[in-house]
This record gives structure tokens, sequence and C-alpha cells, in this order.
């Protein structure tokens, strides 16, 4: 496996190996940053036009919508290579995903990657209704 980046990559990793619970990951992923992928407009390089990102949306086999994020820029670059209109992307909490992506949506977190995560939409409902939940 190539060098963990990050927490969150070693905190993934761990809980791949059954390391940690899913449900420790889970709330580790809560309190974590991600990359998220956003479409190139062709605007000036780092100056954004419009308000609204266009994030990476993929279909999986059975046609459900997912958003594409990851644990870190360098872990992008090789599925973004299929994808040449998503150069830019934004750093960002990964409960502000949450909170602002449209429900009925899966997550996928570093797709064609051994260190992946595939989210089903229930799940991210779950998560996004925890993450807003008061502590």
């Amino acid at each position: 496996m190539e060098t963990l980046k990050n927490d969150l990559e070693q905190q993934l990793h761990a809980a791949q190996l059954g390391e940690t619970p899913s449900e420790v990951f889970m709330k580790q992923l809560l309190g974590s940053q991600v990359f998220m992928p956003v479409k190139d407009d062709g605007a000036v390089s780092g100056i954004q036009r419009s308000t609204h990102a266009q994030p990476l949306v993929v279909q999986d086999d059975d046609g459900a919508s997912a958003l594409v994020l990851f644990t870190s820029p360098e872990r992008a670059k090789p599925f973004l290579e299929h994808y040449p209109e998503f150069k830019g992307g934004v750093l960002t909490e990964f409960t502000w995903v949450l909170e602002n992506m449209d429900a009925g949506f899966g997550i996928m977190i570093n797709p064609g990657d051994e260190l992946g995560i595939d989210m089903e939409p229930e799940l991210v409902q779950q998560l996004a209704e925890s993450a807003a939940r008061p502590n």
C-alpha cells in the first residue's frame, strides 16, 4: 500500500483492517476534512465565477448517484484522469458536505483505490442526521 497521507487515511486503513470499529471510524470521519473535486468552468485559475461548485457525481451499476470525495487531493489524481473537466477541488469539512448535499445520494471516498469506501444513501442520511444533532 502506498503511504498514508493524513490522519483520515490512517483511520480508514485501521477500519478496513478491522482494528477500528466502523462506528468509531464514522465518528472520526465526521470530524475530518475531505477533498471534493469540482468542475472547472474555464474561469481564471483559482477564481470561481459561480457560487455553486459542481461536485463530481457518478452513477453506480444500479443507476444510483454517488458523490465522489477523497481523503486528500493527491489520492484524487489517478481517478480524476478520467474526468478532465474536474481540475479543481475544495478541501472542506465532511460535515459541510453532508449539510449541503441532496438526500438520496451515496458517497464514494477514494473510488478505485484500495483505500476506498462506498456509503449507501441510507448511511449517508444517518450520518447527516448524526452531524446535525448537537453533541
